[in-house]
């Protein structure tokens, strides 16, 4: 069986995530959505929203008979990886910085841990420029992001953020 993780925050999960991980799903058997959870970084929704919303929106997903999984671990992400016995990481790249960022994470990664791999999926070019942060930041200040998110999880921000 092949397995992947796929790591991140998912503050707010978008389209883009979803995106990758329904064309992830045509090469693994499973891919386990990860939840990071980082004590250090204000996150607009708990790990536990998080993963409620991941695990609502890959109801839109295409699996292909990949098994979707979410869960959530802190700390590095190599042990994580080798706890689930995993292949591979997938990793979106959205931009030349993106690569350059996560060209470091994933050497630093194979070297902790040489027998797993970094599968890097390019962004489709609907999403190349959506990020979670973004996302944010647009809809605080009155912006729309139809389209750029489930419509589940603009109805969660709607209520967190008080607006209606």
């Amino acid at each position: 069986m092949r397995r992947a993780i796929y790591p991140g925050s998912f503050d707010p999960v978008t389209n883009g995530h979803l995106d990758i991980i329904e064309r992830g799903s045509k090469l693994f058997d499973e891919i386990i959505i990860a939840v990071l959870v980082n004590p250090e970084k204000r996150a607009l929704f708990t790990v536990e929203e998080r993963r409620q919303m991941l695990s609502e929106a890959l109801t839109l997903v295409e699996g292909r008979g990949c098994r979707l999984r979410v869960d959530s671990f802190q700390g590095l992400l190599m042990r994580y990886a080798v706890e689930q016995q995993a292949d591979a990481v997938v990793r979106g790249i959205r931009a030349i910085s993106d690569y350059e960022y996560e060209l470091q994470m994933a050497l630093m990664n194979r070297r902790q841990e040489p027998g797993i791999e970094t599968v890097f999926m390019l962004a489709a070019e609907s999403y190349s420029y959506v990020s979670s942060r973004l996302v944010k930041e647009v809809f605080s200040l009155g912006g729309t992001i139809e389209g750029l998110v489930p419509a589940t999880v603009e109805e969660r921000m709607r209520l967190k953020l008080g607006k209606s």
